[in-house]
């Protein structure tokens, strides 16, 4: 990486350090792009297609809208108007430098941290597309949860901490993200976990049932069916964390549609997301609520405790379940659900055995998450 490049992963980094303030991002995407999926706190020029021909101008005409005292990252979609952009204003006197690899590599970072209060946790958060994975682990041993289609991202991680994967699972069928959990159990020859109800047309696979433990060294997870997002989604219990995969979330709860958006069918699978609702907070306080995915929130890791979850003023369906309101629960779903993730009836036909892998499966899943039902 050139010093008038910004890897995408020391971008995310810089987020969330102490000079976080002394970044400002550009984006000069089209408007219409930037309004789909961007960088938190990102600032929208849309020249792109200007700078596409060598056309300065908007660029120019914008100069004293810039910073002059702060580190300028320009990003685009894959890194190449950017670098003109970065150029350009470098000979004006800004400290500009290009994202490499645009919103396509900020899509692909990776992110690890360890969970306080939840020993042998370790949460892997992808920023760019809200995705977030999990590495359990003791006594030497690991369980990866939810791992994405880069494998390279675990197998690192285990072994800068001297693990060994004994197992990977995930906590459903994804409709969002290619799951990497089958690569990664054939490369590695270990089992596949997943609910009997999410397996489809896959093979190879070790059933989970409710109320079922796996073990990982000297301890136990706990399995937990909790249907409604899809038939087979499960949460895991260990020790005090609860890995609530995309059932529950620190400010939503997991969207029913997924399967089947007819309205019968939505209505009857958001009865059963409030029935696994009920069971998943009806846990002590301190419970560390550890999510699949997460929206807009910018503290790391992504973890909270359950009594806090509950009293969220801003996680409305989940007032709904603590209060014992299916009815409004699930009229509430049924009016109030969002855009489906992008391209999720293919990802979910590659996810569940019934497609192959093709060429485009980075760039299928690049985009913005929409697994929340609100």
């Amino acid at each position: 990486m050139s010093n008038i490049e910004f890897a995408p992963s020391a971008l995310a980094n810089r987020l969330h350090d102490d000079n976080a303030e002394e970044l400002y991002i550009l984006d000069i995407r089209r408007k219409e792009d930037y309004n789909e999926w961007q960088i938190p706190g990102s600032t929208n020029l849309p020249i792109y297609d200007d700078l596409l021909n060598y056309d300065y101008s908007s660029l120019k005409d914008h100069l004293d809208d810039l910073p002059q005292n702060k580190e300028i990252a320009i990003i685009c979609v894959a890194g190449v108007t950017s670098a003109r952009a970065a150029e350009f204003l470098r000979e004006h006197g800004f400290d500009a430098k290009s994202v490499d690899n645009g919103m396509n590599g900020w899509g692909r970072v990776h992110q690890q941290y360890n969970v306080t209060g939840a020993e042998g946790v370790v949460q892997v958060v992808r920023p760019g597309t809200g995705c977030v994975s999990y590495i359990i682990h003791d006594d030497g041993e690991a369980l990866i949860i939810d791992p994405t289609q880069y494998m390279d991202e675990y197998l690192r991680v285990a072994d800068e901490r001297d693990l060994e994967i004994i197992g990977v699972t995930d906590t459903h069928a994804h409709a969002d993200h290619i799951s990497g959990a089958r690569k990664l159990s054939g490369e590695l020859d270990v089992p596949y976990y997943l609910h009997e109800n999410d397996v489809s047309e896959l093979d190879n696979i070790t059933e989970l049932e409710d109320g079922e433990t796996l073990t990982v060294g000297t301890r136990e997870i706990d399995v937990i069916h909790t249907p409604g997002h899809t038939h087979g989604s499960v949460s895991f219990q260990f020790g005090d964390a609860l890995l609530s995969g995309d059932t529950l979330f620190l400010r939503s709860v997991g969207r029913p549609d997924l399967e089947d958006n007819s309205e019968d069918a939505v209505r009857q699978a958001a009865s059963l997301l409030f029935d696994s609702l009920t069971d998943l907070t009806d846990r002590p306080d301190e419970t560390i609520v550890l999510p699949g995915h997460f929206s807009n929130e910018m503290s790391r890791p992504l973890a909270t405790e359950l009594g806090e979850v509950r009293e969220e003023s801003n996680n409305e369906l989940l007032s709904y379940v603590t209060d014992g309101d299916e009815k409004k629960f699930v009229e509430t779903i049924v009016e109030s659900l969002s855009d489906e993730p992008a391209n999720y009836n293919e990802i979910k036909e590659i996810n569940w055995g019934k497609k192959q892998l093709g060429a485009n499966a980075e760039s299928l899943e690049l985009g913005p998450n929409n697994c929340a039902a609100n």
